[in-house]
């Protein structure tokens, strides 16, 4: 019997990856894992309120951490810095292993700041950006109301002009996951795990289910620091 040639095992190998793929991306979309709602949220501008009073960036810190992004079949990783100070500016810088640049990009409120020429399509749209880092920050949204959710768990939805619907799951005070919804399916996603050490995430996971990429960020260590130099928050210059 002839062994299997190299072209061969190299369309085996692909096919295994697509349909693990697929299984991933229909398995989100469709909203595996979601907390069963149990009724809804008396007063959900109340309770949003609060909980951007409770996530609200206190200090300046300074993040490091490593990463990784799979891509059409690529995978590529690295290490990174994060920058952040009230009220709300962060500054995220990617790396190789080597050192070399991959991204810079700064966040401003609602304003994402990079350098001319620089790839957009890596980082989440910036209300999920902000979510990364645990912090509960909408943007030009709409607020439509509320779910009590099982476990002690809340959910709260926003619209957008457009009609895309951003959800935030928090728990126990803390946010558990951020969604984009398109007619009902999930094109967007954020989840980040806070550990049991601070009230900032320790991963965060980040999926564009449309194109088939996924971003993760794992802390390394996390220190307050002095306030930025105010040109830190503008990568271009």
């Amino acid at each position: 019997m002839q062994a299997p040639t190299l072209s061969f095992l190299h369309s085996v190998r692909a096919l295994r990856l697509a349909i693990i793929c697929v299984v991933t991306v229909l398995t989100l979309a469709c909203g595996g894992g979601r907390l069963a709602v149990i009724g809804p949220v008396t007063d959900a501008s109340g309770a949003a309120s609060e909980l951007e009073q409770d996530t609200r960036l206190q200090e300046p810190l300074q993040i490091v951490f490593t990463w990784r992004l799979n891509e059409a079949r690529q995978r590529h990783r690295g290490r990174g810095v994060a920058r952040i100070e009230p009220p709300y500016r962060a500054r995220l810088d990617l790396f190789t292993d080597d050192g070399e640049t991959v991204m810079s990009a700064a966040l401003v409120d609602g304003d994402l700041r990079m350098p001319p020429g620089s790839r957009d399509d890596i980082l989440p749209p910036t209300d999920l950006m902000w979510g990364t880092f645990g912090i509960f920050r909408p943007h030009d949204v709409r607020l439509l109301g509320g779910d009590v959710l099982e476990g002690n768990a809340m959910r709260l939805r926003y619209a957008y002009a457009d009609g895309t619907e951003l959800h935030y799951e928090v728990m126990s005070g803390l946010l558990r996951s951020l969604e984009l919804r398109e007619g009902g399916r999930v094109v967007q996603r954020v989840e980040v795990d806070m550990g049991s050490d601070s009230r900032y995430p320790v991963e965060s996971t980040y999926r564009n289910l449309s194109a088939f990429r996924e971003l993760v960020i794992v802390r390394e260590s996390l220190e307050s620091h002095e306030p930025f130099d105010p040109d830190v928050w503008d990568p271009a210059g």
